[in-house]
């Protein structure tokens, strides 16, 4: 595995949209077979990462090795070696699930007996082989997601990318697709690598980077990450988060930071910070709540910004 080329190794890399610097200066490898992930808020960096990765925009500076081909020099062997599910749907709805696979392999220049069996191993991977005749249309997101994984794996790519794959697949929808990925990992030893701005998706990677205003923050495994946090994160909201923070650095010398009107900080037992809190400041205080740290605290503890609006939008 030591003497493997990574299936990415990225150096320098900066992409620009006129004076907007959507990259800035990334570098990181992506091991081959890993689960990998690229999480961040809208803006942050990862469409244009994806499209970047899939060659579907050139480089600009820097350089990027696939599996050891040169993405500057060497586009098209790089694509045979990819699988590309994009966050748009590309199925046509009144075609079966067959026949949308069978669109597909035809791009790959396959067909007959090759044809076939490619597509019937794809189904099976992908957990659809009982629906090879239904519509697309009458199927649900889930399972459309799952097409589209199908036509993606069709040629056994080495690579496999995914932006935002869970977008618009309720919770048991996103098991289902997670599980067969990991099955599909597991029995092809493909390398996944998937953008996303859901922290339960974020938590399915192997290795996850942080991106924010196009720049890499942090680069761990899901717990490692969490653990720079220490034991607890505790949040205050109050009338002055300001004055607040002040009179916590004041009083106890805690290393505070204002987010979205609330005062958080991380100590390795939160909860004894509750009692003390509350009674030196009881009429400042309207709540108090602890928690072990989560990936939208390690986003928060780098950037000062949540991975989403005050109210849920992505």
């Amino acid at each position: 595995m030591s003497d493997a080329p990574a299936a990415f190794a990225l150096q320098g890399v900066t992409f620009k949209y006129g004076d907007r610097v959507a990259l800035d200066s990334l570098g990181f490898s992506i091991l081959p077979g890993e689960v990998f992930g690229f999480l961040g808020p809208n803006g942050g960096g990862k469409s244009t990462l994806f499209r970047l990765l899939s060659t579907l925009v050139p480089l600009q500076l820097g350089s990027v090795s696939v599996l050891g081909l040169d993405l500057r020099l060497q586009v098209a062997g790089i694509r045979r070696l990819l699988g590309v599910v994009f966050q748009s749907p590309s199925l046509d709805r009144k075609l079966s699930v067959a026949e949308n696979i069978d669109c597909a392999g035809a791009l790959y220049g396959l067909s007959g007996h090759t044809l076939r069996e490619a597509r019937n191993r794809a189904m099976a991977n992908a957990g659809i082989a009982d629906r090879a005749s239904d519509r697309v249309e009458t199927l649900s997101g889930g399972l459309r997601r799952r097409v589209e994984l199908a036509k993606a794996t069709l040629h056994e790519p080495s690579i496999l990318l995914l932006d935002e794959p869970s977008t618009g697949l309720d919770p048991g929808a996103r098991v289902d697709l997670w599980d067969g990925l990991r099955r599909l990992r597991a029995s092809t030893g493909v390398t996944v690598v998937f953008t996303s701005h859901l922290l339960e998706e974020a938590e399915r990677a192997d290795r996850l980077a942080l991106l924010h205003e196009g720049r890499l923050v942090a680069l761990d495994t899901p717990d490692a990450l969490r653990a720079t946090l220490g034991g607890d994160s505790v949040e205050l909201r109050c009338r002055d988060a300001a004055a607040m923070a002040q009179q916590l650095l004041d009083a106890f010398q805690l290393n505070v930071r204002i987010i979205d009107g609330g005062v958080r900080f991380e100590a390795a037992t939160g909860g004894m910070w509750v009692g003390r809190i509350l009674e030196r400041f009881p009429a400042e205080v309207r709540s108090i709540t602890v928690g072990k740290p989560t990936l939208e605290d390690v986003f928060l503890a780098r950037t000062g910004h949540r991975l989403a609006p005050e109210g849920g939008g992505p």
